[in-house]
């Protein structure tokens, strides 16, 4: 959680959202991640989601069994969405997210009868660092908006 910290911290520092993911798969990281659907163009550019592009791409597969995925805020459905398609075997977050997280704030996405495939869920893993990182980002952006 830590490394996803920093890559959220890379992400602030370019004006986006601060959230970073990481990927590991026996021990090795293997993609790694943070906020960018600004800089990008991209709105589908979540940490999550360029995490799990840059793991693929490095295995050549779209398939990324036995692999926990790291993130500092709550996933959100379309994130949740890719990581069941992936196959992530465990997603590790710090943050809740009240507004649109699916793993435990707006429903149990991850439980859903119909999912052909489970994930295994823990939140609050250094929760209180990323929660103040988030808060410390839009302080300043509503400081900068007011001026």
């Amino acid at each position: 959680m830590q490394e996803a910290l920093l890559l959220a911290g890379q992400g602030a520092a370019l004006g986006e959202v601060p959230v970073g993911a990481v990927l590991v798969q026996d021990g090795k990281i293997i993609g790694r991640g943070f906020n960018c659907p600004i800089s990008t163009h991209d709105p589908s550019a979540h940490a999550e989601m360029v995490a799990i592009r840059d793991a693929a791409r490095q295995l050549a597969n779209y398939r990324l069994p036995g692999s926990t995925l790291y993130v500092t805020l709550e996933p959100c459905s379309m994130c949740a969405g890719l990581i069941v398609h992936s196959r992530i075997e465990r997603v590790v977050f710090g943050a809740t997210e009240p507004k649109a997280g699916v793993a435990q704030s707006r429903g149990e996405f991850f439980s859903q009868a119909f999912l052909n495939h489970r994930v295994l869920i823990e939140g609050g893993v250094l929760a209180l660092e990323c929660s103040e990182m988030l808060s410390a980002f839009f302080k300043a952006r509503r400081a900068n908006a007011a001026r």
